[in-house]
């Protein structure tokens, strides 16, 4: 397709640029009921998968076999949280299922929310401020609903019932048991003092010289060490256990094994079937040189209208950033609106070019990178409820350099996102009628956009010095926050550029003014919605948009860039500048690739504890006053459709029915009895 053609398309269709759900007809958008569930700071959402009942037999069996290896490490990344979340979610899902009391009373209801709130993080743990989530109704009444249960609970070997609930008790109510998920505090040990279930019996500094004994400085394609096992320390010996097939998740790696070469059968190209063989030897092996090898022919194997996500991935979960958590994602492209985004992975190498970073920082060449607009079919793992909207992989540094990224937007997430949003927040947190006018016409454009400059040019952009280790080993726990910044910060700055008027992404600059004003009431504003009284920000997309936010409003006082106003008693932030604003985002971005391309810790340090981490108590109190009173959901996430084998006379499929569940608590209890693979205790 030649440039002029996608220049036309893209003129051609000035404001609806980028409504992703344009595959799915009037009729089904307006009659497909989004929300089904809302409980404490949550809200339960469905998606649609446009184009599925369009695929070939061979394609559905496809998407089929791969959802079912999503589904299959569902216990992984339960356990992969917090060692005791399957003991938990067991005792949950047996007393749902078997309590004989009365459920129309107040503690009930307060359980089942507790219920619904582990099951939304994947364990006991916020899933985003990773704070334990302590349940509201009375220790009293958890041992009323235990024995007064009929079924199994998870006890030991020779454990009674009455020591099964003094166990579990404190760690389901006590505060101070294993607080955090996520440390990322400087002034603690963050591995020892972090409840998640990477590291057993081990300090940071016993984690950091373990890992640097292994790494060879002169390798250039370094796996990444540790990756895919649980490190722990027994009798003085620190070791690998490795999460394989025969290791380590074994019974539920197997299981992901079996649909993986089911699916393999039905790959749409030999790449493909080459790659999941490659991915299945590796969950076999559990060798990182496997999985680099696997990556590479993933990130390659372009020509293919289904694609996945499969394996150990993102390592946001581990504060040393060194341990990724089991994810899965199956996705159709969209074949309409991924036309409408070449254009972006076309003209990378001129964003890289003129983007205001230093020169020995800017890639050559830029090359491999494919962006696709995607229907998601299934969500599993670490993306399950809680769904990104875009996505940038894989995430090893010598690769993406060698042989690219691929890049999706979620389309059908983003509408159902889109779909469920209410303007309640415009009219409280925006203080004129012309921004409030602004953001209902482009901001929906504006956050896609960004999105799409974030995943396809921002983290596929710069390259880091010769000699310099990794951002995880030399920016340590700042570096998926300082990674998100310049990805945030490169779509930033480049989202007010002319050049994306001159190639036709969008008509006015009034796109880019849209996401400045919305970016920066979200990270000095919105965002502390999410944040308990008195809590300091923790998660690190959060933390990014704190620094990026506070910096730039702090450096552009003397000019009045951003204009702080209280009226009424409400306080606005305004946008008087937008192109001074932009010289400030691209002065930070050259400082936070600089800080990545180096590797100045303390650089980092600094940028993220003075700006992205402090909360205004005040601010914070009146946010939430505010918010409240709109009665929106902080957080959202979704649901899966519901695959059907139809079979002929002969037992052979000749059909895959899809469907769209639309209660949460029976999709959950399903899956507990349907992917549950794992002993509640893994050692």
């Amino acid at each position: 397709m030649n440039a002029k053609f996608i220049k036309t398309i893209f003129i051609s269709i000035l404001v609806l640029f980028f409504n992703l759900d344009c595959s799915m007809s009037n009729k089904e958008i307006k009659n497909f009921k989004v929300q089904v569930d809302r409980f404490a700071d949550l809200e339960i959402l469905r998606y649609q998968v446009p184009g599925f009942n369009d695929l070939s037999l061979r394609q559905k069996k496809f998407v089929y076999y791969l959802s079912q290896a999503a589904l299959s490490g569902r216990d992984i990344i339960y356990d992969q949280n917090y060692k005791y979340n399957l003991i938990i979610r067991k005792t949950i899902s047996n007393i749902i299922k078997n309590y004989n009391g009365d459920k129309n009373i107040v503690s009930w209801k307060q359980f089942m929310t507790y219920a619904k709130r582990v099951w939304f993080s994947n364990g006991i743990h916020h899933h985003y401020s990773t704070l334990k989530i302590i349940p509201k109704f009375q220790e009293s009444y958890l041992k009323e609903l235990i024995y007064n249960s009929s079924g199994t609970f998870p006890l030991d070997t020779g454990e009674s019932l009455d020591k099964f609930v003094q166990r579990i008790t404190p760690i389901i109510f006590d505060p101070k048991i294993d607080p955090k998920r996520i440390n990322l505090d400087p002034n603690d040990d963050i591995v020892s003092s972090s409840a998640n279930n990477y590291y057993d019996g081990l300090t940071k500094q016993e984690v950091e010289k373990f890992y640097s004994n292994m790494k060879d400085p002169k390798d250039l394609t370094p796996i990444w060490y540790g990756l895919n096992s649980r490190l722990v320390k027994e009798n003085g010996k620190i070791y690998e256990k490795p999460w394989t097939s025969n290791g380590l998740y074994g019974d539920a790696i197997k299981k992901i094994v079996y649909w993986l070469n089911k699916a393999k059968d039905q790959a749409e190209n030999q790449a493909q079937a080459k790659e999941l063989d490659i991915l299945i030897d590796y969950y076999q092996t559990g060798d990182l040189r496997t999985w680099d090898k696997y990556n590479i022919s993933w990130v390659t194997n372009t020509e293919i209208d289904i694609d996945y996500i499969n394996g150990f991935i993102e390592v946001y979960g581990d504060s040393k950033g060194i341990k990724a958590s089991y994810e899965a994602l199956v996705e159709i492209k969209d074949f309409e609106a991924t036309a409408r985004m070449e254009t972006l992975s076309q003209n990378a190498q001129w964003f890289e070019d003129n983007a205001p970073i230093m020169e020995i920082h800017k890639r050559k060449t830029v090359q491999g990178i494919t962006y696709n607009v995607v229907n998601v079919a299934m969500l599993g793992g670490d993306v399950s409820p809680s769904s990104p909207i875009g996505i940038n992989l894989p995430n090893s540094n010598w690769i993406r350099s060698n042989y690219g990224s691929k890049s999706v937007s979620l389309g059908n997430i983003t509408a159902a996102y889109d779909k469920a949003r209410s303007g309640g927040f415009l009219n409280e947190f925006v203080f004129n009628e012309d921004e409030k006018l602004r953001a209902k016409n482009y901001g929906s454009i504006a956050g896609k956009m960004h999105t799409a400059m974030h995943e396809v040019l921002g983290h596929a952009s710069g390259k880091i010095e010769k000699g310099v280790g990794t951002p995880k080993e030399t920016l340590k726990s700042y570096a998926s926050t300082m990674e998100e910044a310049r990805a945030d910060l490169f779509a930033l700055y480049y989202i007010m550029d002319p050049k994306l008027i001159d190639i036709g992404l969008f008509k006015s600059d009034e796109v880019g003014k849209a996401e400045y004003d919305g970016y920066i009431r979200n990270g000095l504003m919105l965002q502390l919605r999410r944040l308990q009284p008195g809590e300091n920000i923790e998660q690190a997309h959060m933390r990014n948009r704190a620094f990026i936010t506070h910096w730039v409003y702090e450096k552009g006082l003397s000019d009045n860039v951003i204009e702080k106003k209280i009226i009424n008693d409400k306080t606005y932030f305004i946008v008087n500048d937008y192109q001074a604003l932009r010289k400030l985002f691209g002065l930070l971005l050259k400082e936070v690739q600089r800080i990545k391309s180096q590797g100045d810790y303390q650089a980092a340090k600094g940028l993220i504890e003075n700006y992205g981490i402090k909360v205004d108590q005040l601010l914070h109190e009146e946010v939430l006053k505010r918010s409240e009173a709109l009665n929106i959901a902080p957080y959202a996430g979704f649901m899966n459709p519901k695959y059907k084998l139809i079979k002929d006379k002969d037992g052979n499929i000749s059909d895959i029915q899809i469907t769209y569940p639309d209660n949460f608590v029976d999709q959950m209890l399903y899956y507990d009895e349907s992917y549950s693979y794992l002993p509640a205790i893994n050692n």
